[in-house]
């Protein structure tokens, strides 16, 4: 996959809700869609991340966008994760499997030598066109609140066609339109 692509469609299982469910990406066109791959379950540093996204939930809803964490685990192992650990209960989005690592490569987020997922961030337009991707070594953990500014972002742009947020910009903060000044709020 690369930045502008529309991706395409995929048929994963999903734990969500106590149940295994079905789920198709092509499920969540019209809404942004955040792909959070992650090397494993029962792991060290994959908790502190997909609780910390549970925690900005309600926060990354509020900007239309449904987050969906996905690792080579099978939905069963996503199951006893959930069902034993006290930071992964709390987990109200989908997780899904993708023990083929079909997904995961496909974002190029696969180690073909580990069978394992890297940490890889994506977000995913209305329309289904890759707007961001970040890839990390297993070893450095990301933060869920840049993620969900990076979203922020991509939906203020997607809002006000002309204007491109600068670095580290916030919501509320100016904006620039290519060719003249910054606009917006000081």
């Amino acid at each position: 996959m690369t930045i502008g692509e529309t991706i395409s469609d995929y048929s994963l299982q999903a734990f969500h809700e106590e149940a295994v469910k079905q789920i198709n990406l092509s499920d969540y066109r019209g809404k942004w869609l955040v792909l959070i791959f992650y090397p494993g379950d029962f792991t060290f540093v994959c908790p502190t991340e997909l609780y910390e996204a549970s925690e900005l939930y309600p926060e990354f809803q509020k900007l239309n966008a449904e987050i969906l964490s996905v690792s080579t685990d099978s939905v069963f192992v996503h199951k006893a994760w959930h069902d034993t650990s006290p930071l992964i209960k709390k987990i109200t989005y989908p997780m899904v499997a993708d023990p083929t690592g079909r997904l995961c490569r496909d974002f190029g987020a696969y180690l073909e030598d580990e069978g394992v997922a890297l940490r890889g961030s994506f977000l995913i337009d209305p329309d289904g066109v890759l707007k961001t991707m970040e890839i990390h070594d297993n070893s450095i953990g990301r933060s869920m609140h840049e993620l969900l500014r990076k979203l922020q972002a991509a939906t203020y742009v997607r809002d006000h066609q002309g204007e491109v947020c600068p670095a580290s910009w916030a919501p509320g903060e100016k904006t620039l339109a290519p060719g003249l000044e910054l606009v917006g709020k000081l």
